[in-house]
């Protein structure tokens, strides 16, 4: 596994996301930053039903497995790095799942507080 010298939003190396399923855009398990990534697929989130539902509601079905691109489907509990984008639309709407601080980039913080994110973390600082 290439892990990433990226930063997570506590400002120490970024801690991966998932190994199973395994997550990120490049598929190493970090949600970390890379130029490809026009989704920003930075946020480290625990998936919730509400959540699932909010994307599929959105155009991004996460729960039904496309086998074709090794995409195992998700179901609540599953680790997985979300759109920053999306990531924020769910918070506005009160329906954003609970995150990982240290397996989330520090890019986030362009567009949110750390102490925003700290009270939606599962690992509290």
């Amino acid at each position: 596994m290439n892990e990433p010298t990226q930063l997570s939003v506590l400002g120490l190396p970024l801690f991966p996301c998932s190994l199973d399923p395994t997550t990120g855009f490049l598929r190493n398990g970090f949600c970390a930053e890379c130029a490809e990534d026009a989704g920003a697929h930075t946020v480290c989130a625990r998936m919730t039903r509400e959540f699932l539902a909010f994307s599929c509601e959105r155009g991004n079905d996460l729960s039904t497995p496309r086998l074709e691109w090794g995409f195992p489907g998700l179901k609540p509990g599953d680790h997985w790095c979300v759109c920053a984008g999306r990531w924020i639309e769910a918070l506005l709407e009160g329906k954003a799942p609970p995150i990982l601080l240290a397996a989330t980039h520090e890019s986030i913080l362009e567009h949110l507080s750390l102490e925003t994110l700290v009270e939606h973390a599962l690992d509290r600082p």
